[in-house]
């Protein structure tokens, strides 16, 4: 779909509006030409929901907002919930089966909104518990079982504990782990260009400066494209989840307006309103730390959103935004080889960390590669 902004008209608008409307972020219109009018008042309700849903708040409603606004629509017991396979079916609706799921007890994966195989096999495990027929498939007198079964006290991480266990037995070790790294653009797109620098080529050579430390570790590292390819958001998400990755890190650079914006932050699945994914945003957590102690970058923090690449890996996903190409001092340290062994040796440092979960470890910023290789020598003796 094209993207729509402000000043643009025409049906799709109009079911824009009144579905803003219905989410009551929006005020009836006033008269049938309102009604099909992108204006202000519509741009400021896209911006709230973007916020709300962990997008990117710029007030344009491309594919992203468009499939949060449909999901947004969908209300559980409204429509019957199933697998399928070619055609995942996601909205709110899967959240909040997803959501009860996990409050029950029962392993729905992370919540969300996509109806996958672990959702499935939540709800068949759930419906064989209370009697009712086992077909995996969410209907009305499944609905009616969830909502009488709802617990009183609500709220937490009801995934945290197994994600935190999955961890532990994991071991602290990182031979044999499976790490996916993405380098964000690719092949014709070329991401961000500023004075001739282009964002895919130096995340591709920062990707390649950190897999190359993650093999020496023990590590099975993949990389989601190659030099010249740009899979979406979503065939990234799909590559991870078909390779079983244990963790994936996508390697991006931001841009600003303005010419003063610099520095590093993360992003991790999360929806900004208590689902989350617990060890992505750990991760994302550690690898902010690792970058700014040892780059002196802009500490801009660790951030929730709900991007594709991390909603629909099965696995902790982050997304790293390290430096703006549109600031100067950043551009050039970015352009520095020397600057990306930095940022490969940290990201590096603090996947260690994550499978450490606290013993044995460093001050933040003071654990070196050749510290990890000797730990994962000392530990295969």
């Amino acid at each position: 779909m094209r993207v729509l902004r402000r000043g643009d008209g025409g049906p799709a608008v109009a079911e824009i509006r009144a579905t803003l409307t219905a989410l009551s972020l929006l005020p009836p219109a006033d008269g049938i030409t309102d009604a099909g009018l992108f204006d202000q008042a519509v741009e400021h309700a896209v911006r709230s929901f973007q916020q709300q849903r962990g997008l990117i708040t710029d007030g344009l409603v491309g594919p992203a907002t468009y499939r949060a606004l449909r999901d947004a629509t969908h209300q559980l017991g409204g429509r019957p919930l199933a697998f399928m396979v070619s055609a995942p079916i996601s909205g709110d609706d899967v959240l909040t089966l997803q959501e009860r799921l996990l409050e029950l007890g029962y392993d729905a994966g992370r919540p969300n909104g996509v109806f996958g195989a672990q959702t499935e096999a939540a709800l068949r495990n759930f419906q064989r518990d209370y009697g009712l027929t086992a077909d995996g498939i969410c209907g009305p007198e499944t609905v009616r079982a969830l909502r009488q079964l709802s617990p009183r006290a609500r709220g937490g991480r009801p995934v945290l504990l197994r994600e935190q266990e999955r961890v532990r037995k994991a071991g602290p070790r990182l031979r044999g782990k499976r790490i996916v790294i993405d380098p964000g653009h690719g092949g014709a797109d070329t991401g961000l260009s500023v004075g001739g620098v282009n964002e895919s080529d130096l995340m591709w050579d920062l990707a390649t400066r950190l897999e190359g430390r993650m093999v020496a570790t023990g590590m099975e590292s993949l990389l989601s494209r190659g030099p010249d390819q740009c899979p979406t958001d979503e065939e990234r998400a799909h590559f991870a989840n078909e390779a079983g990755a244990d963790l994936v890190l996508s390697l991006h650079s931001d841009s600003n307006g303005s010419p003063h914006a610099q520095g590093v932050a993360s992003f991790h699945f999360g929806t900004g309103n208590g689902s989350t994914s617990t060890l992505g945003e750990a991760m994302a957590g550690l690898i902010q730390r690792e970058l700014v102690m040892r780059t002196g970058l802009k500490d801009c923090g660790a951030h929730p959103k709900t991007w594709d690449m991390l909603r629909l890996t099965r696995c902790p996903a982050v997304r790293i935004e390290i430096g703006y190409l549109t600031n100067d001092d950043d551009r050039a340290r970015l352009t520095d080889p020397g600057f990306r062994d930095v940022v490969a040796e940290g990201i590096l440092v603090a996947v260690k960390r994550l499978y450490l979960l606290g013993e044995n470890d460093q001050p933040t910023g003071s654990f070196t590669f050749a510290d990890v290789l000797a730990h994962e020598l000392a530990k295969a003796e």
